[in-house]
C-alpha cells in the first residue's frame, strides 16, 4: 500500500528529530558574573540598639566563603576569645564567645575577606556594627600604614586606639581597645568610636597579645587625635543630550574626620643577646655566632689540651662582633679531636641588661667517612711507595743494575718535594667599572705581604709602563677581602702583580703569583644624574635598581645630589632625611617618642642612557607620601579582585602598573602634601579639594 504524500512527510520531520535528541552537546554558559555578593538580611540589623545574645547572621544572595579571616577580619573591642566566623551557604555566621559589654558598640570588619562561591567575586570593605546600649557610636579615623624604610604598603597588619588610658605605657602592656586591620593597599579605617581623645598606633602583632613587644613592628602617631564628623554640600548637574542643563541638583555629604592618619611602621632592629652557635667549622676554625650586634667580642680561654700557646688564634670578624671565626694558629689544638673552651660573653638578662655569662663549650671535630678513607688509602700508598723505595736503595746498594723505570723512581724519590703555597682569587674581571678597584681575595689571613714585591702597570701605546707610588694593598671585609685603594683611570688598562713568596698567610705558607689584568670602561660608557631637590637639612640619595636595591648612596650638598658614571639602564631614587648626619637610615623608639627617619621616592623610572646627561628637578612634597613609591619596586601590591577584570579576563584599562605611573606623574591625590608637618591627620581641609 503507497504512503500518503503528508505522512512521508510527517515520519521525515520525526526522524530529524529524533536524531538531534540524539547528538546531545553541552549547554552552553551564561555570561561571567562580575558582581560582589550582595547583604539581603542581617540578624541583628546594621547599626541595632540594644542587642542582646552571642550571635550574628548575615544572609547573602548567593552562597559564599570567607578567604584568609585570621589574617583580614577584625573585631572590636578586642576579644579575648576570639568569635566563631564561619560561612554556612549563603549565610556568614559570628558567635562571640566573650560575654557582650554594656553600652558598648561592636564592629565586625571583614575587609575583602567575603567572596562568592563560583567566582570569587571580593566584596571589598565590608563591615558590620550593632551596639548594646541605646546608643550607637559612629565617630571614624581612617589613614594608611606604609613601612617607613621603603614606602612598602603594610598589608593585614593591626590598627588600634586607646582612649581609657593615654599614657606612653598602654601601647608596651595593655591591649588595644579598638582595633581594625588595614587592607592589601595597607588603609585603614577604625570604626565605632566614641567622642574623644585617642591614641592610635599600628602593629605587626606576632605574639597575639594586642600591645607592642620591643621585637615587633610598629608605628604610632605623636598627637593625641580627637575624632570628629563634618558635612559639605556639591552642586551635580545633569546636561540634555545637546549640552544644556536639564537639572542641577544640590547633594550633602558627611566626612568622618581625621581621615588621613599617617603611620610610619617601623622595627626598632632590637634583639634580646645571646650565644646563639658554636662551631668547629674546619680543624683550623672555630666559629662563634651570637643572637645579634654585641659591643664587646667574647673571650675564649682554653681549658684542654691544657699545653697550649698564650696567643692560639688569629680574629676575623664583622664590625657587628656577631660572627666571629677563630683561626687556630697553635699545632697542638689544630690535631686536637675536641678543644674544650670556656666562653665569656654578654647576653640581655630578664631586665634587658647586658651581663657577663660564661659557658663550657666543647668544638669537636669529627671526620666524615669519605674524609677517613681517603686519608687511609693516602696513608697506604705512602706506605707502598716508602717499602718500594727502601727496596730499590737496597737493589743498589748491593750493586744490582736498575732498570730505567727503577732509577726513575729513585730520582722522582729524591728529588726535593715542592714547598707549599697558596693561591689569591681575584675578584676583578677583564673589564671594570670607573669606579671600581682591583680586588682579590685570600683563603686563610694574611699575617703581611711585603710592598716591594706588589707591582701596578698600565698600558700605554702598547707597552706596559710601571705606575710609581702605589698605595698599600688594604684588607676589607672581614679581613679576607684586599684591595688596591686608588681610582683607576677610564680607558686604561691595567696590570696588578703580586710576586711570588710576597705574602705570607697566618700558618706561615706563601703565596703562588698573582696577576689581574683589567681594562676600564670609558666615561661614554656611562650616564650621569643631577637631581635638584628641596632640602636643606642633611640627607642622602640612594639609587635602586629595578628589585629595590641600592646600586650608589650620595650625599646632598647645598640642595644637589650628584650621581656620576651610571651604568645605562632603568633606575628609581629614594632619599632619606638624615637627621643624625651618619649616612644611613635609622629608625625610630617609640619610649623616646623618636619618629624613624623619613624617606621619599622619586615617583617615576629614570632610564638613562650611556652618554647622557640628566637633570631632574625634584619636590619631595609635591606627590603625596603614599603615591611617591613607583608600582614597578612596589612589593606589596593590592591583591588584584576576580571582580575588577574585563569579560576577557584582563585587567580593565588605566590598572596597568606602566599606566598608573604615567598617568599621574606628580599629581597629589594620596594622604595629603608634606605629611610628615606635624598635621598628619588635621590637614584634612587644606587638601580635601585636590583630591
Amino acid at each position: 500500500m503507497k504512503m500518503p504524500k503528508i505522512a512521508h512527510i510527517f515520519v521525515v520531520v520525526v526522524a530529524l528529530m529524533l536524531a538531534a535528541c540524539a547528538n546531545i552537546g553541552s549547554p552552553e554558559g551564561g555570561p561571567r558574573d562580575y558582581t560582589p555578593p550582595r547583604v539581603v538580611k542581617t540578624s541583628p540589623q546594621a547599626g541595632a540598639l540594644n542587642v542582646t545574645g552571642n550571635k550574628v547572621e548575615i544572609t547573602f544572595d548567593e552562597i559564599v566563603n570567607i578567604k584568609d579571616q585570621m589574617k583580614k577580619v577584625s573585631v572590636s573591642p578586642v576579644q579575648k576569645d576570639l568569635p566563631v566566623i564561619k560561612s554556612l551557604g549563603k549565610k556568614v555566621v559570628v558567635e562571640f564567645r566573650d560575654e557582650l559589654l554594656p553600652n558598648t558598640t561592636y564592629t565586625i570588619d571583614f575587609a575583602n575577606s567575603i567572596e562568592d562561591n563560583n567566582e570569587g567575586n571580593q566584596l571589598d570593605g565590608y563591615a558590620f556594627s550593632f551596639a548594646t546600649g541605646s546608643e550607637i557610636d559612629t565617630m571614624r579615623i581612617a589613614g594608611i600604614v606604609l613601612r617607613a624604610s621603603d614606602l612598602e604598603p603594610m598589608q593585614h597588619v593591626l590598627v588600634g586606639a586607646y582612649t581609657q588610658c593615654l599614657d606612653d605605657t598602654a601601647f608596651t602592656r595593655l591591649p588595644m581597645e579598638r582595633v581594625t586591620r588595614t587592607n592589601s593597599r595597607g588603609e585603614f579605617t577604625l570604626m565605632g568610636l566614641k567622642p574623644g581623645r585617642y591614641r592610635v598606633f599600628a602593629l605587626n602583632d606576632m605574639d597575639g597579645d594586642y600591645h607592642m613587644a620591643r621585637t615587633e613592628d610598629y608605628a604610632f602617631v605623636d598627637q593625641v587625635i580627637e575624632p570628629s564628623v563634618t558635612t559639605y554640600a556639591s552642586t551635580d548637574t545633569i546636561f540634555t543630550f545637546d549640552h544644556r542643563v536639564d537639572t542641577v541638583m544640590q547633594a550633602t555629604h558627611t566626612d568622618y574626620l581625621p581621615n588621613n592618619v599617617l603611620l610610619c611602621m617601623m622595627n626598632e632592629d632590637y634583639h634580646s643577646l645571646y650565644l646563639k652557635k658554636t662551631d668547629r667549622t674546619e680543624q683550623a676554625k672555630l666559629h662563634v655566632l651570637m643572637s645579634t650586634a654585641s659591643p664587646e667580642l667574647p673571650k675564649l680561654d682554653i681549658i684542654s689540651p691544657a699545653v697550649h700557646d698564650d696567643n692560639w688564634y688569629t680574629l676575623q670578624t664583622t664590625s657587628r662582633n656577631d660572627s666571629i671565626f677563630y683561626w687556630i694558629t697553635d699545632s697542638t689544638l689544630i690535631k686536637a679531636d675536641s678543644i674544650k673552651v670556656a666562653i665569656t660573653y654578654l647576653r640581655t638578662d630578664s631586665t634587658d641588661a647586658l651581663t657577663h655569662k660564661t659557658d663550657t663549650v666543647n668544638f669537636w671535630h669529627r671526620k666524615l667517612g669519605e674524609e677517613l678513607k681517603k686519608e687511609q688509602e693516602e696513608k697506604k700508598a705512602e706506605e707502598q711507595l716508602r717499602k718500594r723505595i727502601a727496596q730499590l736503595e737496597q737493589k743498589e746498594s748491593q750493586g744490582k743494575p736498575l732498570d730505567e723505570d727503577e732509577l726513575e723512581e729513585l730520582k722522582a724519590a729524591r728529588r726535593p718535594k715542592p714547598v707549599p703555597t697558596f693561591k689569591f682569587e681575584p675578584v676583578t674581571k677583564n673589564a671594570c667599572e670607573v669606579f671600581d678597584t682591583i680586588t682579590f681575595t685570600t683563603p686563610v689571613p694574611l699575617a703581611g705581604i711585603d710592598p716591594a714585591g706588589v707591582h701596578l702597570d698600565i698600558m700605554r701605546d702598547s707597552v706596559w709602563n710601571p705606575v710609581s707610588n702605589i698605595p698599600l694593598l688594604t684588607p676589607v671585609i672581614d679581613g679576607m677581602t684586599y684591595q688596591l685603594p686608588m681610582s683607576l683611570e677610564p680607558e686604561c688598562t691595567y696590570r696588578l702583580t703580586v710576586d711570588s713568596l710576597a705574602a705570607t698567610n697566618i700558618y706561615g705558607l706563601h703565596n703562588d703569583t698573582l696577576k689581574i689584568q683589567t681594562k676600564v670602561k670609558a666615561l661614554e660608557e656611562y650616564a650621569n644624574l643631577k637631581l635638584r631637590i628641596n632640602v636643606t637639612d642633611s640627607a642622602f640619595v640612594q639609587l635602586l635598581d629595578g628589585s629595590d636595591a641600592v646600586k650608589r648612596t650620595v650625599a646632598v650638598n647645598n640642595g644637589v645630589a650628584d650621581i656620576a658614571n651610571i651604568p645605562p639602564s632603568t633606575y628609581f631614587v629614594r632619599l632619606v632625611l638624615d637627621r643624625n648626619g651618619n649616612g644611613r637610615w635609622d629608625t625610630g623608639n617609640y619610649l623616646k617618642h623618636l619618629q624613624p627617619e623619613e624617606v621619599y621616592y622619586y615617583p617615576k623610572a629614570l632610564k638613562l642612557r650611556r652618554n647622557w646627561d640628566v637633570e631632574e628637578q625634584w619636590d619631595i612634597y609635591r606627590t603625596a607620601l603614599d603615591r611617591q613609591k613607583p608600582e614597578a619596586v612596589k612589593k606589596n601590591k593590592p591583591e588584584e579582585s576576580k571582580n575588577k577584570l574585563d569579560k576577557a579576563g584582563k585587567k580593565k584599562k588605566g590598572s596597568d602598573e606602566q599606566d598608573v605611573e604615567e598617568e599621574d606623574e606628580f599629581n597629589s591625590r594620596g594622604f595629603g602634601t608634606n605629611t610628615y608637618s606635624g598635621n598628619k591627620y588635621n590637614d584634612y581641609q587644606n587638601n580635601r579639594r585636590n583630591r
